[in-house]
Parts: structure tokens; C-alpha cells; sequence
């Protein structure tokens, strides 16, 4: 929780300087690893944009989140995505994708096929509250619901969908009761305690996969931070309210509190933790800083196995506007351009 909080302070403001494009961080909402816990290695995740956690639990590097978040020649998205929509096949974490729940029927259909193939695994999605006012996410529950698919469906209720609050987003008690209306077993949990997320979703789990059916979980959280770096939350709440649940609802506070009664964590402790995670989240944003873009001979691969005509003639029309004007495309921080490795079909 702590190094997911510091990367997330460090590449926010690299945001604000310019230095990579785009950010969204996870301030207020940091508990939620504790689904990552109560998971297994095989499950599929299915994220929408606050699911680094998952990745940080699994042993996702911090080259390369950082690698991602500056689009560079490391990155495992080519350079195609924007920052923070991660993806990695290695660690079952189905690559994000922007536009708003697509991932809930996605997820339905993963777990349904894992069932089909009879592993002993379950796919769970994440969303929040606002998503689940997109029709995807009802053809996801009645899908899943209909054909007993072993999903955990994951609600982040953080009180926002990006402006717009809940009291004007449903008239209904929550996400939670439209899982009973589906017929699907569901659970509301404090989304701000660690072990209620983690009891919550091992729990889940065990039904998703013994049972073979779904499950949904309405995780009741507060988001502190703005939406993204493309918004600006004290035009639409208070500032006072976002400071008070900051100081007395914090989940990694809480959890704190809770090592230090035990006796198992101390503020030394805690000073040394945060000094390393600072250090190597530093290093690994230089290095990726340092790295070359993707060839831009990735705009044209990974969709059809041989190149079209069309996007042949496309290719061919960027290597002309590189050779013609060199001052606009400049090809020097590319891995490999496009014009070298292309002039022949030119």
C-alpha cells in the first residue's frame, strides 16, 4: 500500500511537469489490495484504471510501470496506450482499457470459458459505481448470472463518477441490490479496511470456484484524490470533506495503526520503508525516462498478419513525410524508424 502511494505521488508530478501524459492515482482507495491477497495465481483480472494494486502484489516491476507510463521501447503496450492502462500476460491482468465497462461482460465470458476448460480458477472484475450505470455492466451480471459463470464482480463505490455524485447518479440503495436482482449472491464491505476486502473476496472466491456462479462485492470507499490529472475535484465537493476522510478514513493509516498495536510495525520502520520505495520508484522513472520511443513500425503491426493495402499505402505515405520533413518527425528517439526499416516498400 505504501509503494502504490508513493509511485503514485511521484508520477502524478511528473504528470504536472510535463514528463509523461497522463496519470490517475488511488489516494483514499489503497485497501482494495487486499482482493490481490485473496486471489491465486491463475485467476484473470479484469481492471478498469485503479487496479496497479494487483499488479504490485503479483511482482509487477517498477521499470515496468514506469516503462508503461512513458510509452517507451520497454513498454508492453508499444507505446499504443495512454499511462496506467497496464496490461501483462505473465500475470493473468488483461490489459486496461479506457472506454467505460467493457471489462464486466469481458470478465463474465473469461471465467466462463475457464469453466468450460475446468480450471480451478475464477476471473474477477473491477468497476465503480459510475460504471455500473453503463449497460455493459447489466448484460455482464445477466450473463454471468444466466450461465453460472464463476466472476467475482468488484464495485468500487468511492462516491464519484469523475463530477457527478451518487445522489445523482441512482436513486437505489447502492450497487449491492442490484446483485440480488440478478440473483447473484452479494456482499457490501468497508472498502477501506484491508481485512474486510480481503475476508470479503476469499470468500468470493471460494463460491466463484467451488460453485461455479458469481458473486458481487460493493466495496464502500471515498476517492481523496482527484478523478485524474485531467480534473479537478474542488469545483464540484468541498475540500474540507476530502481532508477530513484523508486524516480519519485513510486505509493505509488504519492499517498502520493496526501493525503498530500488534506490535509488528513502528514509525522507524515505516521512515526506512518509505525511503526505499522512494528510491527505487526515483531510479526506475530516470531509466525509463532515458529510453528510446517504440519503432514506429508498431502503428501498422499486431492487428492483421500480413499488412493490408491500405495500411500499406498509409505506411508508405509516413515515410514519405518523414524523409520530406525531417524538422517535424524527428525519428532520433525512436527505437527504430519507420523510414529506415521501410524504405525499400517506399
Amino acid at each position: 500500500m505504501a509503494q502504490l502511494n508513493t509511485m503514485d505521488g511521484i508520477l502524478y508530478e511528473a504528470q504536472r511537469q510535463g514528463r509523461i501524459s497522463f496519470y490517475m492515482t488511488h489516494y483514499g482507495e489503497e485497501a482494495t489490495i487486499g482482493t490481490a491477497a485473496a486471489l491465486n495465481a491463475e485467476d484473470m483480472i479484469f481492471g478498469q484504471y485503479r487496479e496497479a494494486f494487483m499488479l504490485v502484489y503479483r511482482g509487477f516491476t517498477m521499470d515496468e510501470f514506469v516503462n508503461q507510463c512513458f510509452s517507451n521501447e520497454l513498454d508492453y503496450g508499444k507505446g499504443r496506450q495512454m499511462p496506467i492502462h497496464y496490461g501483462t500476460k505473465k500475470l493473468n491482468f488483461q490489459t486496461i482499457s479506457s472506454p467505460l465497462g467493457t471489462q464486466i461482460p469481458q470478465a463474465a465470458g473469461a471465467a466462463y470459458a475457464l469453466k468450460l476448460a475446468g480450471k480451478d480458477a475464477c476471473s474477477i472484475c473491477f468497476f465503480g459505481e459510475g460504471a455500473a450505470s453503463e449497460g455493459d455492466f447489466h448484460a455482464g451480471l445477466n450473463m454471468a448470472a444466466t450461465l453460472n459463470s464463476p466472476t467475482i464482480f468488484f464495485c468500487r463505490n468511492n462516491g464519484f463518477a469523475i463530477s457527478t455524485p451518487s445522489s445523482e447518479q441512482y436513486k437505489g440503495d447502492g450497487i449491492a441490490s442490484r446483485g440480488v436482482g440478478y440473483g447473484i449472491d452479494t456482499i457490501r464491505v468497508d472498502g477501506n479496511d484491508v481485512w474486510a476486502v480481503y475476508n470479503a473476496t476469499k470468500a468470493a472466491r471460494e463460491i466463484a470456484v467451488k460453485e461455479q456462479r458469481p458473486i458481487l462485492i460493493e466495496s464502500m470507499t471515498y476517492r481523496i484524490g482527484h478523478h485524474s490529472t485531467s480534473d479537478d475535484s474542488t469545483k464540484y465537493r468541498d475540500r474540507k470533506e476530502v481532508e477530513e476522510r484523508a486524516q480519519f478514513d485513510n486505509p493505509i493509516t488504519r492499517l498502520r495503526r493496526y501493525l503498530e498495536q500488534k506490535q509488528w510495525w513502528d514509525q522507524e520502520k515505516d521512515d526506512s520503508w518509505r525511503k526505499q520505495i522512494k528510491q527505487s520508484v526515483l531510479q526506475s522513472f530516470a531509466n525509463a525516462e532515458k529510453k528510446k520511443k517504440p519503432s514506429l513500425d508498431h502503428l501498422f503491426t499486431d492487428v492483421y498478419d500480413e499488412l493490408t493495402p491500405q495500411l500499406q499505402r498509409q505506411k508508405q505515405e509516413l515515410d514519405r513525410l518523414i524523409k520530406d520533413y525531417p524538422e517535424y518527425y524527428p525519428t532520433d528517439e525512436f527505437a527504430s524508424s519507420s523510414s529506415t526499416s521501410s524504405s525499400s516498400s517506399s
